[in-house]
């Protein structure tokens, strides 16, 4: 990857989600409360601008013909800067089997192709960006009782994977980790899980032209420790970090903004608390890039409980707005990927699971511009 994903307008990155779990649950050791794992500090409050109107929204069931991915969650799948494919990669069966399948997604014919390409080892929980010049980069994940720090590349052009070498500040292998390519045109990840139990607050960025991992993490204020989060760039710079778990707390429903300093050492995280408040506790949800916010949808909650909600964070702000209540779409969920297609004025969700069975259904969600 040499340059900044060039996604076109309303999107810039799809979150990428991973699992912190066998199953998102926290671990035996615990925190007094939600409340004091969200921060180290008192957060400070920042108003909207402005309410964000309500986005007209339908949910609509896709049937593509042909063979398709088998059910999965905790896969990753990312949208090429045209918007004319979708590439589907890895994740686990409800078995809990870890996957290594790549697939191709026709975003304008909706049919799926599965791509015959040797590469990284079977994983779910990973990461994924695209980058011009590259394809898709995946990044960490798991299999088993084995967590991964690689980077791999899948080139279309060529039909193959190449692994990336990476020297410097090589982030600890984890999974439930979150990543994006940054305005500087590096993959920046944050926080994540790895074994017996232990989560990070960390910050590390990779830089394609030098294949180095640089450490980003500010002094002062960190978001909690956690995994099951996602995080995304917005279209002013802005580094966001969004919910999770933690240890003891399922879910989480903080958000935080990174600001990248002028020099090494001057980057600071604050948190976020809108007018109006934020959505509803949750882990693994899934997650897409439209116009100046994010939309997020479903995940577990706090009491467990399967989520199948869409709301709008705007940028900024964070100001939340339901774009969906959890009747009238997918049934609730975690571990499901969501990708933008402007284009076509919709974003797409395909997998996730419940505690005892998995999805391969896909759906569309029909939106209005923002």
């Amino acid at each position: 990857m040499t340059s900044r994903t060039a996604l076109s307008a309303p999107v810039a990155l799809i979150l990428v989600l991973a699992a912190c779990t066998a199953t998102p649950s926290p671990s035996a050791s615990s925190v007094p409360s939600q409340s004091s794992a969200a921060t180290t500090s008192a957060a400070p409050s920042m108003s909207p601008s402005a309410s964000p109107t309500a986005v007209p929204a339908t949910w609509s069931v896709l049937a593509p013909a042909g063979a398709g991915p088998a059910a999965r969650e905790d896969h990753t799948w990312t949208a090429t800067p045209d918007g004319a494919t979708a590439y589907l990669f890895g994740g686990r069966t409800a078995a809990g089997g870890a996957l290594d399948d790549l697939w191709a997604y026709d975003l304008s014919a909706d049919t799926w192709r599965q791509v015959d390409a040797a590469g990284p080892a079977a994983r779910f929980g990973h990461n994924a960006a695209w980058v011009d010049g590259m394809g898709l980069v995946v990044f960490a994940g798991q299999a088993g009782s084995t967590f991964f720090n690689d980077l791999w590349a899948f080139d279309p052009a060529t039909g193959s994977w190449t692994r990336l070498a990476a020297t410097g500040d090589v982030p600890v292998s984890r999974y439930g980790s979150c990543a994006a390519i940054g305005p500087d045109g590096r993959l920046w990840i944050s926080h994540g899980f790895t074994s017996e139990g232990q989560r990070f607050a960390d910050t590390v960025a990779y830089d394609f032209t030098t294949n180095a991992w640089t450490d980003q993490t500010p002094v002062g204020d960190l978001p909690v420790s956690r995994c099951l989060h996602g995080c995304w760039w917005t279209d002013t710079g802005a580094f966001i970090l969004y919910a999770g778990q933690t240890t003891g707390v399922t879910a989480l429903g903080d958000l935080w903004q990174l600001t990248v300093g002028p020099r090494p050492g001057t980057n600071a995280w604050a948190r976020v608390a809108p007018f109006g408040g934020l959505p509803p506790d949750r882990n693994l949800y899934a997650a897409a890039r439209w116009g100046a916010g994010t939309i997020v949808f479903g995940g577990q909650g706090i009491d467990d409980g399967l989520m199948s909600d869409a709301w709008w964070l705007e940028d900024g702000t964070g100001a939340a707005t339901l774009v969906v209540a959890g009747d009238s779409g997918p049934a609730g969920r975690y571990g499901a990927e969501m990708i933008a297609d402007p284009q076509r004025g919709r974003v797409l969700l395909f997998g996730g699971t419940t505690a005892s069975a998995a999805f391969g259904d896909l759906w569309q969600l029909t939106l209005a511009d923002r």
